[in-house]
């Protein structure tokens, strides 16, 4: 199952998540539909904060979300707490719901995209949101748990038809005029790179929780 399939990562997770043969089915699962069509993908629209529309999703084995926003777009702190922390937690709680007594959910692998920063103890809402989100996260119980923090993210938001943001337009153009003195872990990263390594990640199924930084991710996605 992939959250997010819009979005930057989550469109290129869906693109790799289709193209797996070890993936008899893709379920999405997010406010709208992706505009893709495919034999084994099933389309799921669904009210995150809506307990019972995700307690009628499927229970999969794999589950990858990519799901997040900016407070300058969700409106508020609360609107993007809803989005980046309680829409991921409880999606994820709902795939492994009443099974955790079967010791099925240690079978569960939960691949995330969260950032760079994330500090469940930082001064710095943003960080602290996904900071708390991993920690839950964590404690949910999952076999294999991969979470991916990237930097600044480079992709093509114009095709998703996403709002623009001069900001990180104008960081991007200035990290590509000194990518050289850049360290590896604060360099923009292609949204491409971040899906790829994830879907490694999350395959691998290692167990435990595995943290990726941007440097691990490109080395990844680029092995």
């Amino acid at each position: 199952m992939l959250a997010g399939a819009t979005g930057l990562v989550g469109r290129e997770l869906l693109r790799l998540l289709l193209a797996d043969p070890r993936y008899s089915a893709v379920h999405c699962v997010g406010r709208r539909a992706p505009a893709v069509t495919h034999a084994k993908l099933t389309a799921h629209v669904a009210d995150f904060a809506n307990a019972a529309q995700l307690a009628a999703l499927p229970i999969c084995d794999d589950l990858y979300i990519a799901l997040g926003t900016t407070i300058k777009v969700a409106g508020s702190q609360a609107a993007f707490k809803a989005v980046d922390y309680e829409a991921v937690v409880a999606l994820a709680q709902s795939n492994i719901a009443g099974e955790a007594t079967k010791n099925v959910a240690t079978d569960r692998r939960l691949g995330v995209v969260s950032a760079m920063g994330a500090d469940a103890n930082s001064s710095v809402f943003y960080n602290r949101t996904k900071g708390q989100m991993e920690a839950a996260l964590s404690a949910l119980g999952y076999g294999s748990l991969s979470i991916a923090r990237p930097s600044m993210l480079a992709g093509d938001r114009d095709a998703l038809k996403q709002a623009a943001r001069p900001g990180e337009q104008i960081g991007l153009k200035l990290m590509g005029a000194v990518d050289f003195l850049i360290p590896a872990n604060y360099k923009a990263i292609d949204a491409a790179d971040v899906a790829s390594a994830l879907h490694r990640m999350v395959s691998a199924g290692d167990a435990g929780v595995r943290i990726a930084l941007s440097g691990q991710l490109r080395e990844l996605a680029q092995a």
